[in-house]
């Protein structure tokens, strides 16, 4: 394949479009795509597809037909190559074995393991590193790995969706008498499912169980269930909830612990009962994201804490007129999308 423009930026762009199709298929692991080129020309791609598999480097290499060609190709990645063992072996040192010239990278690894020594040992063995290249847009693709390595907490994405009155749900005593009230169209639905399969796991707090019992997979869309959170301090949870009766993985967290793991759920106590206490754990427990799928409360106690990082916010056209109303982001929308007639707001913290 002959690219259109010939830059370390169209092939770096070729490495995003590939290190997407990993996006939550590599947890803990980031997402990486690499490629490799022969005069202006791909010769070997690949991506990270799945964690403990082979990483993205080696994948490339290996769609490389004519291996000779490797030592006088370029390698390009969005993200600078491994140097530990893990439970595949350090990408340097194939880099190394193939005599791959030149490496052209675009975020620093934060993983302390590697930041940066992927790049010395390469150019100690005399390989020419260029880095940086669309750094705010491989940073941006691995958002998740960089938070959870630099501030030690999960990437927090905020989701709800809201009347065109500004309501999130009727009132509990209207729901009594009604069926559910989808706010938004099929389409957004079949969206927010793919992003739970996007996501390490999912929260939601108690009464959004209590009032709605929902299922919380992503069966609308292809792709992993995300890990369940609930926040229920006080196990209020109803026994005959589907995310009690299925067996999905589930972590209650509560300020007293009732029971031990039983058919996948798994009872944690937070004391104190706190969100310093909850990343704490997701940090310790390896979970890099959270969509936060909750109501009004749950929504804005992040807020309020500052600990968030995106928000997506649907607004249909339909109206309540009364109801529980909306959270109050305090932020200017980044971009918006129509989305078969409901828009969608984009936030960033």
């Amino acid at each position: 394949m002959v690219s259109k423009k010939i830059t370390d930026e169209y092939f770096m762009k070729c490495c995003l479009d590939l290190a997407e199709n990993g996006l939550g298929k590599t947890y803990p692991n980031p997402i990486v795509g690499a490629l490799i080129v022969h005069k202006n020309k791909i010769i070997g791609r690949g991506w990270h597809e799945k964690a403990g598999e082979n990483h993205a480097e080696i994948n490339a290499i290996l769609d490389v037909r004519d291996k000779s060609l490797l030592s006088k190709s370029t390698m390009y990645i969005n993200l600078e190559p491994c140097s530990h063992h893990g439970k595949t072996p350090p990408c340097v040192d194939t880099i190394k074995k193939f005599s791959i010239p030149k490496v052209v990278v675009g975020s620093i690894d934060p993983n302390p393991k590697v930041g940066g020594n992927g790049i010395k040992i390469l150019q100690k063995s005399g390989c020419i590193i260029k880095y940086g290249i669309l750094k705010k847009e491989t940073d941006f693709a691995n958002r998740r790995f960089i938070t959870y390595h630099q501030k030690k907490r999960p990437y927090i994405i905020l989701k709800w969706a809201r009347t065109s009155d500004n309501f999130i749900a009727p009132l509990d005593e209207e729901k009594k008498s009604r069926k559910v009230f989808w706010i938004t169209n099929d389409l957004s639905r079949k969206i927010v499912h793919k992003w739970r399969s996007q996501e390490a796991a999912l929260l939601v707090g108690v009464q959004t169980i209590v009032n709605d019992n929902p299922r919380l997979t992503n069966r609308l869309s292809k792709g992993n269930n995300p890990l369940r959170l609930v926040f229920d301090p006080n196990n209020r949870t109803p026994p005959n909830s589907f995310i009690i009766e299925d067996k999905e993985p589930t972590i209650f967290f509560n300020k007293e612990k009732k029971m031990d793991i039983v058919n996948g759920k798994k009872y944690v106590i937070m004391n104190p009962f706190s969100l310093e206490k909850f990343f704490e754990f997701c940090y310790l427990n390896e979970i890099q994201s959270v969509i936060i799928e909750g109501g009004k409360k749950t929504l804005q106690k992040f807020i309020d804490s500052g600990y968030w990082d995106e928000a997506r916010v649907f607004t249909s056209t339909k109206k309540l007129k009364n109801g529980i109303g909306s959270p109050n982001i305090y932020k200017s929308k980044s971009y918006s999308k129509n989305i078969d007639g409901d828009t969608l707001d984009f936030y960033f913290n």
